[in-house]
């Protein structure tokens, strides 16, 4: 063989390697599972990654929406798959560290049937009351709930992190405080906006259009820093609520167990390169949401965290669900 033709065909392998390395294990089309509703928070982010992720990997990606059961749905879809890499589930702290804990009979073990890729983004949960309310701030809220036992509080589920969160900050304001829950999250707030409940937890992808349209007042944020994109909100401290009551949530996306280590990364790192995108980051911020560009590990371990810091919430709030 010529001098010219070994250097064409190495040059030739170097391009093959190339685009194999950029690719799944497997090749063909990549499904990403959701358990949220098509045009969520979750989803809008799932699809924006997903086509960056098809552009990387020059093979499709597509992102197909199974919300219901708690996360059930959508986990069993994707749990049996083979680990490829091929199949992915898009979903949350209350899917991961909250429902092993209040689920009667569990559907799914996410420790034992699933394997961290890569964390999509967190976002801070907000004390949001009706625009028409009398609490004018936090101070406001929590004397008027230690004088007044019985002030409500709603969630849109029974043992969902809105409910726990909420409980954990009642306990820690000292008051006595009744939960109502509601099917869907649109129900809630607009019964908070007709102060129908007091008040409740809300991200700015969930309640800030109302808070937007005039109908819904922000009082403080419930993480240890105000958000970019509501800077004239103070924090529960600043606003004189108790410390050490951050309620953050956040989703993540993971693969079936058995997925091999270097094809988790692998996602992971593509995963990463999409969050960094500016375009990605800018819809992100518009939504309220905040990435953590990092190794998969941080999933694992912010499962493990949240869900010793709920067992605790559980332990004083008794919360089983069928």
């Amino acid at each position: 063989m010529s001098m010219r033709k070994w250097a064409g065909a190495c040059a030739l392998a170097t391009l093959v390697a190339g685009s194999v390395a950029a690719q799944t294990a497997a090749g063909g089309t990549v499904r990403i599972t959701s358990a949220f509703p098509a045009g969520s928070g979750p989803d809008v982010v799932a699809r924006l990654v997903a086509d960056k992720l098809s552009a990387q990997w020059r093979q499709p990606v597509v992102v197909d929406p199974r919300p219901g059961g708690a996360g059930v749905v959508a986990i069993n879809a994707m749990k049996n798959a083979p680990p490829t890499g091929n199949d992915l589930v898009v979903v949350d702290v209350g899917h991961l560290s909250i429902n092993p804990l209040v689920l009667r009979k569990p559907a799914y073990d996410p420790q034992s049937e699933l394997t961290p890729v890569a964390l999509l983004y967190k976002t801070a949960f907000f004390v949001v009351v009706g625009a028409q309310s009398p609490f004018h701030s936090l101070a406001e809220l929590m004397a008027a709930a230690r004088r007044r036992p019985g002030m409500t509080y709603g969630s849109n589920a029974v043992g969902g992190p809105l409910h726990l969160g909420a409980a954990r900050a009642a306990t820690a304001m000292g008051a006595e405080m009744m939960h109502v829950p509601y099917k869907e999250t649109s129900q809630l707030y607009a019964a908070v906006s007709t102060g129908e409940v007091d008040w409740a937890y809300g991200s700015i992808a969930t309640s800030g259009p109302l808070q937007q349209a005039g109908k819904l007042r922000f009082l403080a944020v419930a993480d240890s820093q105000r958000s970019p994109a509501l800077p004239d909100v103070p924090t529960v401290q600043e606003a004189g609520g108790p410390a050490g009551i951050d309620a953050l949530t956040w989703v993540a996306l993971m693969a079936p167990k058995g997925t091999a280590p270097a094809v988790a990364e692998r996602i992971n790192e593509a995963v990463n390169r999409a969050l960094s995108a500016p375009d990605v980051r800018d819809r992100l911020a518009g939504f309220g949401f905040f990435t953590s560009i990092g190794p998969a590990r941080q999933v694992a371990d912010l499962m493990q965290a949240d869900r010793e810091r709920y067992a605790q919430v559980l332990r004083r709030v008794k919360v089983t669900v069928d």
